[in-house]
C-alpha cells in the first residue's frame, strides 16, 4: 500500500531554531544509531520512519557506520526513502556524519579531508541521495589539522553535497575555532551534537555557553543515556536489553549507585504523571540552546511515548532542584576522549 503522511503531521510538533540560522528542527528527532541495522527487520525500521514522520519528526539523523554492519542504517534508510519518504524529500532533514572508523587502512576513519569526502559520497550513494541537509564532523582528529578537517565540511557545501554542516562532540574551545574557521570560509557552523544527560551534564561548564554566543544549534544524542534513564534497569538488567549484550552500554555502569539516582529519578517523573524516560527527555530541552533532542526506537510504541515528552517541558524550580540531586555524573561518557581535546 502507497504511504500517505498523515495530513496534520504538523500540529503534533512543535519546532526550534538552529541557534541563529534559519534552520529550525523538531523538538524530538529520530536517530538510526541502534536498531536500524540489517539485525533488525526492515518491516519494523519502516513502521518506526513512517510514524515519526507523521508525529512531525522531520529530522532523520544518521553516521556512515550505524548498523550493524556499517552502513546498513543509511542503505535501510535508503530503501525507506525510495519506497515511503521520497515525494516528501524537501520535508525531510537528513543528517550523516564521519569521523569513526568506517573501512580498513589509514583513510577510513578520523578527520583528513580524503576520508570525510569519500565517507560522505559513499553516504549519498547508500541512502539514494544526491545530497544530505546536515554533514558532520563525527569527533576531533587530534592530529589533523583543524583547518583541513573544516575545509572538507566547506568543500562539502561547495559541491552541493551538504547544504549545512554541524560537529559531534567537540569541545568548547575547539568548537570555538571550528566556528571561526568555516566563519573565514564562509560556511556557517549551524549545529554541534554532543551527548547530553541527566547522568552526563559535561556540556553545561562551557559549551553551552560558548554555543550560546556563538549563534550555533545544539541536538544532544544519548539522553537517556542509553536506555539507563528509562524503567528498563529499575530492577536489574533483563535479559536481552542492551546492557545484557556486547556493545556500547556496559553492565558495570548499572551498578548500585547509578542504580539509586535512576529510582529517585523515576520517582520525581511519577509525581509528575511522567514516565522516566519523558522526565529525562524533558529535561534536556529545558534550556531553550538545546534545539532539539535525538531519540532512537525499537518499536512504535517507544517512539510515540517518546514524542510525548513534549505535552509537558514544564519543570518547576523545586522539581529542578530535586533532579539535581540525583542527576550527577555516572562516568558513562563513551565519547569523552573526543571532547577533551
Amino acid at each position: 500500500m502507497t504511504y500517505v503522511a498523515a495530513e496534520n503531521r504538523y500540529e503534533r510538533m512543535s519546532y526550534r531554531r538552529s541557534g541563529r540560522s534559519g534552520l529550525t528542527l523538531p523538538g524530538v528527532s529520530l536517530g538510526l544509531w541502534q536498531n536500524f541495522g540489517h539485525d533488525r527487520p526492515l518491516d519494523t525500521s519502516r513502521a518506526i520512519v513512517r510514524r515519526a514522520f507523521d508525529l512531525g519528526i522531520t529530522h532523520f539523523d544518521l553516521a556512515n557506520n550505524y548498523g550493524p554492519p556499517y552502513g546498513s542504517a543509511e542503505e535501510n534508510f535508503g530503501r525507506l526513502l525510495h519506497q515511503d519518504l521520497g515525494p516528501y524529500r524537501d520535508e525531510l532533514l537528513i543528517s550523516s556524519k564521519a569521523g569513526y572508523d568506517m573501512w580498513p587502512g589509514p583513510y577510513g576513519e578520523w578527520g583528513s579531508r580524503k576520508y570525510l569526502l569519500a565517507s560522505l559520497d559513499q553516504s549519498l550513494e547508500r541512502m539514494g541521495l544526491d545530497h544530505v541537509d546536515i554533514f558532520y564532523s563525527h569527533r576531533f582528529d587530534p592530529e589533523t589539522p583543524l583547518e583541513e578537517t573544516m575545509g572538507a565540511l566547506d568543500t562539502a557545501v561547495r559541491q552541493g553535497k551538504a547544504l549545512y554542516v554541524g560537529i559531534s562532540s567537540y569541545s568548547a574551545a575547539k568548537t570555538r575555532e571550528a566556528h571561526a574557521i568555516l566563519r573565514e570560509l564562509g560556511t556557517p557552523l549551524v549545529i554541534h551534537q554532543p551527548s547530553y544527560s541527566m547522568l552526563n551534564r559535561w556540556i553545561e561548564p562551557e559549551l553551552l555557553d560558548a554555543l550560546g554566543e556563538l549563534g550555533v544549534g545544539c541536538i544532544v544524542f544519548s539522553p537517556l543515556a542509553q536506555g539507563m534513564l528509562t524503567d528498563k534497569y529499575l530492577d536489574g538488567i533483563p535479559e536481552g536489553s542492551r546492557a545484557s549484550r556486547d556493545g556500547s552500554l556496559s553492565p558495570s555502569l548499572i551498578d548500585e549507585q547509578a542504580l539509586a539516582k535512576i529510582k529517585a529519578l523515576n520517582e520525581i517523573a511519577a509525581q509528575r504523571g511522567q514516565t522516566l524516560a519523558q522526565l529525562a527527555l524533558a529535561w534536556t530541552l529545558r534550556d531553550p540552546r538545546v534545539t532539539s533532542t535525538l531519540v532512537g526506537a525499537s518499536s512504535v510504541e517507544q517512539l510515540e511515548a517518546n514524542v510525548a515528552t513534549l505535552k509537558k517541558l514544564d519543570l518547576t524550580e523545586e522539581e529542578l532542584a530535586e533532579i539535581d540531586r540525583y542527576a550527577t555524573e555516572a562516568d558513562i561518557n563513551l565519547w569523552a576522549s573526543s571532547s577533551s581535546n
